[in-house]
């Protein structure tokens, strides 16, 4: 018969390891090759000693001469908050006991509950790695014709079942009605989308979207090291070493091009790119390339089991989060991602995992894991923008 100790030890011994591998490798390439690590990892933050420059205690001399004055290696200190990351699942009470006398009917609902959990965090893990930290997802344009439609620049970050908040672009305050509201339907053709129970909300151009309670508690992604506001708590006047290369209205793809912005970072910050992350159309646009050049495509095996093309070596990797028209060319052993611990169940009183939640016939248990992303050497970044065919 099952029981709420078994579904506990299931959750703790059989699910737990499985998902935690698949949130940390299995999420895209560019999270798999990042290593994870809980060093710097003081209290609720993360504060980092980062070495810029070079030691200038260097010189050449005579043979009797003065020996080179010391000079230290040239630090700063970088200090960021550690981000909260859940991911809950929910079972009813009734559900529990219609499979209480059959094994496989009650795993088979525990797999969908997780399968679910998974996908979605798969999801908005992969988004925030391109976030800057905000948590916007997507910008309004226009009322949808109806009070319970809006339409956004972009659907990239949008998936239907997502619960979200509407804030008014001017204020930074929610919407009346529009917090915590479910998406119901998104026509991509149109960038139209539908709220579910929303009957009398109002938006206007400007106004953006986050996910429920995440505004401004999101990783700290390749939009904020490629933003020109301050990082890590430092600020980047006077700081060039913290500023990474971009290249905007790039035009036309070309070979040559690519090489340019690798051989710049080489040159700059004495870093080596290890992977190329760009949009779908980019990679289009690429392979395109090559095909008119006649040229073999060479390809590689990555971790975590993904396969890309690659361009001198350096493997070509598309992700569905990557803005239209971009390419990043990244030094991926400068970046770490800072955790307090792996991804663990929220345990309560006596370590229990799932708790009855409070006026309500479900019990939940929820996935944590608190960290946040950390590129220890900016300037060795590259990022391309506005790219066509």
């Amino acid at each position: 018969m099952v029981t709420m100790e078994t579904a506990e030890k299931a959750l703790k011994t059989v699910y737990l390891g499985v998902v935690a591998n698949q949130l940390n490798v299995g999420v895209n390439p560019l999270l798999a090759k990042i290593k994870q690590t809980s060093s710097d990892v003081w209290g609720k933050e993360i504060v980092k000693l980062v070495p810029y420059g070079l030691n200038g205690g260097i010189g050449a001399g005579t043979e009797t001469g003065d020996l080179p004055a010391a000079a230290a290696n040239n630090y700063d200190r970088f200090r960021l908050e550690l981000k909260n990351l859940y991911g809950t699942i929910e079972l009813s009470d009734k559900a529990i006991r219609a499979s209480q006398n059959s094994v496989g009917a009650f795993v088979n609902l525990l797999d969908a509950e997780m399968e679910g959990l998974l996908k979605a965090s798969k999801f908005n893990l992969g988004r925030m790695l391109y976030g800057d930290g905000s948590g916007k997802i997507a910008t309004v344009t226009a009322q949808g014709g109806s009070n319970n439609k809006v339409i956004v620049s972009s659907v990239k970050n949008l998936m239907e079942g997502m619960v979200v908040d509407v804030y008014d672009g001017s204020a930074n305050t929610v919407r009346e009605g529009l917090r915590g509201v479910r998406i119901t339907s998104i026509d991509r053709a149109t960038k139209t989308v539908t709220f579910g129970g929303v009957s009398g909300a109002a938006v206007t151009s400007g106004d953006y979207m986050t996910v429920q309670g995440s505004k401004d508690n999101e990783l700290t992604g390749l939009g904020a090291i490629f933003s020109d506001k301050d990082l890590y708590g430092l600020s980047r006047t006077g700081r060039e070493w913290m500023k990474s290369g971009v290249k905007n209205d790039v035009g036309a793809i070309s070979f040559v091009g690519m090489q340019s912005a690798i051989d710049e970072i080489e040159e700059t910050a004495g870093g080596t790119v290890d992977m190329i992350v760009c949009a779908y159309d980019v990679r289009r646009f690429y392979l395109d390339n090559c095909m008119s050049a006649r040229m073999n495509l060479d390809y590689m095996n990555l971790d975590g089991g993904y396969k890309a093309v690659t361009f001198n070596g350096i493997p070509v990797v598309a992700d569905k989060f990557v803005e239209d028209g971009t390419m990043y060319m990244l030094n991926t052993g400068d970046f770490k991602l800072h955790q307090l611990c792996d991804w663990r169940w929220l345990e309560g009183d006596g370590g229990r995992v799932i708790k009855q939640k409070a006026g309500s016939a479900t019990y939940a248990a929820t996935l944590v894991k608190y960290a946040d992303l950390i590129c220890d050497k900016p300037i060795g970044q590259y990022k391309l923008s506005g790219i066509t065919a």
